[in-house]
């Protein structure tokens, strides 16, 4: 299915019913032939802009699944890059595939919910993984990430922004997370992944209660809606130095 080296349909369905951790680790060896991995024009967008920003000596790839957004983020750091996902099969295939020059390579797996570091890292990104999360878990996942960011440190991704209403995109991906309900509620263990959940009004909001700062760049090479908004938004959340002063955000209406 997508190409000849993708997983078969029958593929697909048993990953669909397994849990996420399990699935992920059945689909690792054809991952990168399926369209769930990031496409290689978004990788290079993240890692040009976060050059640009400069300074940045170990980063951490946040479910880093096959390593692709890892090894972009080896052409950023100066001095070291890890990748954590808490699928073995996602991170065997990462350690196969993943060379880099530069900086040492390390791979953890772990629970992006229980992150196993202290302020280890200047720079924390993620790519395509923000539909394995509820969003009553965003407010810890992003209190993991800000307690394993050095003071000054950045955690970096991309937003898509969401197809209009009406269109066929926009119907394929409502379908597809109420597809998902229906089988979350029929089945265990629960596979927990929704294309519609992780709005950039609220996600902004979270990480502002987290304690970061929020600054949205635009990568215009993604060019623009109709409406005049860029199509793809690269998100800069930063943590303040110590001793800076923290304001807190309005209260949700």
């Amino acid at each position: 299915m997508f190409s000849p080296e993708g997983p078969t349909f029958r593929e697909l369905a048993v990953q669909a019913l397994s849990s996420v951790e399990r699935g992920y680790d059945l689909l690792a060896p054809k991952f990168d032939h399926t369209p769930f991995r990031t496409p290689d024009s978004v990788l290079r967008s993240v890692a040009t802009a976060l050059r640009r920003e400069g300074g940045y000596d170990d980063g951490l790839d946040l479910c880093c699944g096959t390593g692709a957004g890892t090894g972009a983020l080896a052409g950023v750091c100066r001095r070291s890059v890890t990748g954590v996902d808490f699928s073995a099969g996602m991170l065997d295939v990462a350690r196969r595939r993943v060379r880099a020059a530069g900086p040492r390579l390390a791979w953890v797996r772990a629970d992006a919910r229980a992150l196993p570091f202290g302020r280890a890292f200047d720079l924390v990104v993620s790519f395509g993984a923000f539909g394995h999360f509820l969003p009553r878990e965003l407010p810890g996942l992003f209190a993991e990430v800000h307690a394993v960011l050095r003071p000054g440190g950045c955690f970096a991704f991309p937003v898509v922004a969401p197809p209009r209403p009406g269109t066929r995109a926009y119907w394929m991906l409502l379908g597809f997370d109420a597809v998902m309900r229906v089988r979350n509620a029929l089945w265990r263990p629960p596979f927990v992944m929704y294309y519609r959940t992780f709005r950039l009004g609220d996600v902004t909001r979270e990480l502002e209660r987290a304690g970061f700062r929020v600054e949205l760049t635009d990568l215009l090479e993604f060019g623009r809606r109709h409406d005049g908004s860029p199509r793809v938004r690269l998100v800069l959340a930063r943590r303040e130095p110590d001793g800076a002063p923290r304001v807190s955000p309005p209260p949700a209406p």
